[in-house]
């Protein structure tokens, strides 16, 4: 009687107070299979089996992942696009389809990482937030290596930084302007300042083989170029590493009061995390993997997408794809800063266009080494110029470690002159093809 009684307990819902009156039913109860009067009683309703549903955590978190929230509406396009792809030719559609397909997993991948981010701390939290935010931005960028798309690759690293510089940050200023217009925003200008400078020592690094090869001054033509950038590449992955070391391990008490307003603004909020880490380990995988399938799709219709849309490949690299691989620091970047919490939407947009410089770029050269492909840091002067004013223009409004909303729009407005600047541009090495 005792192990019957214990399944009563189980059974029996403390929000709903159900009695078995008959001995029969009691041992009828330890079945697996609901009773005809637990369907009809009047609170067996869809609230119930939602609560149900949170205690199993696979379901549980099945359901916060793919179902609760709203952006997963977008989600079918994903295998739509890979439909079109085998039964028909339009490969605009199969590009938009993509293109809207993984702005979703790339919005969770962010939610999974944040969950994530909860039993890691702060510090590695907002590094890890970082790097899985451009894991878009890698898996495009090896598939169309792998498809010798070199140009393609260094447009979409390219607008990925100038997204978060301009795009990203300037919404995040704009719309946390306009949220807190009574007051001036504040974040601190050191992590700002280091930021900058990487940022200053990429463009250097970028700019070099650019203007070497525009002023027919190397050594070995053709060859001292791509020795140069497979050297200087290297140094960049030295210098990513030993900025890692100083803001985790050398220098904490820099960014130490920075975490410190962020445990506490998370204190206030009651954040807690949904879904347990291993469950956020194993989502970042599952999601890794589809986002990887439908980039495969995305590079494939490119070049047939230009054709059909009449569309430069120069465009749709530097600001389609951008916008579609930083949907995750886009949407926290602005509610971080709607919160009033701009260090963290600092460490979002400056962080992640820092570590696509310093780290994607150089190791997309290195992979492209590897795998035989002459992928270098030569980005043409046209690219290289508009990255170097934008880090200039950036690390402007970031001295005075103060936001408003003017800032914002004048950052956005500055990102539309660039887009209108890449719409009418033409690839010279098309010409010279």
């Amino acid at each position: 009687m005792g192990s019957i009684e214990e399944k009563i307990d189980l059974d029996s819902d403390e929000e709903i107070p159900f009695r078995v009156p008959q001995p029969t039913n009691k041992m009828h109860s330890m079945s697996f299979e609901p009773s005809r009067h637990i369907l009809a009683h009047p609170q067996f309703s869809a609230s119930w089996v939602i609560r149900k549903v949170n205690r199993v955590s696979i379901l549980r978190s099945i359901y916060i992942v793919l179902i609760k929230a709203r952006i997963n509406v977008l989600l079918p396009f994903g295998p739509l696009a890979i439909c079109l792809h085998y039964f028909t030719k339009m490969h605009g559609l199969v590009f938009f389809f993509s293109l809207i397909g993984i702005i979703p997993l790339a919005e969770r991948l962010g939610y999974a990482t944040e969950q994530l981010a909860c039993y890691t701390g702060p510090t590695v939290g907002g590094l890890l937030n970082a790097t899985f935010g451009n894991a878009t931005e890698m898996i495009i960028s090896i598939y169309a290596l792998q498809n010798g798309m070199i140009r393609v690759v260094q447009q979409s690293l390219l607008g990925s930084i100038l997204s978060n510089m301009l795009l990203v940050l300037g919404c995040a200023f704009f719309c946390g302007g306009l949220v807190h217009h009574h007051k001036v925003q504040h974040f601190n200008k050191a992590t700002a300042l280091v930021n900058s400078g990487l940022l200053l020592m990429a463009v250097m690094c970028i700019l070099f083989p650019a203007v070497l090869q525009f002023t027919h001054t190397e050594a070995h033509k053709g060859k001292s170029e791509m020795a140069l950038s497979r050297v200087t590449s290297c140094v960049m992955l030295i210098a990513y590493a030993s900025y890692l070391f100083f803001q985790l391990k050398s220098q904490n008490n820099l960014y130490s009061s920075l975490d410190e307003v962020r445990d506490n603004d998370e204190a206030d909020d009651d954040e807690v995390p949904e879904i347990n880490p291993w469950e956020a380990i194993g989502w970042l995988a599952m999601l890794t993997l589809w986002i990887s399938l439908l980039s495969g799709y995305l590079v494939d219709a490119i070049q047939g997408a230009s054709d059909s849309m009449n569309m430069p490949v120069a465009f749709i690299s530097v600001i389609l794809l951008p916008i579609v691989g930083n949907a995750a620091e886009h949407a926290s970047a602005i509610m971080f800063a709607m919160k009033d919490k701009l260090d963290i939407t600092i460490g979002v947009a400056i962080g992640s266009s820092t570590q696509i410089s310093m780290f994607v770029i150089p190791f997309c050269v290195i992979v492209g080494w590897i795998m035989g492909q002459p992928m270098d840091l030569n980005f043409q002067l046209f690219e290289t110029a508009t990255l170097f004013i934008t880090v200039v223009v950036v690390a402007f409004m970031l001295q005075e470690g103060q936001s408003n909303y003017f800032k914002g729009l004048m950052l956005i407005l500055c990102y539309i002159i660039v887009a209108a600047s890449f719409f009418v541009h033409i690839d010279p090495t098309k010409e010279d093809d």
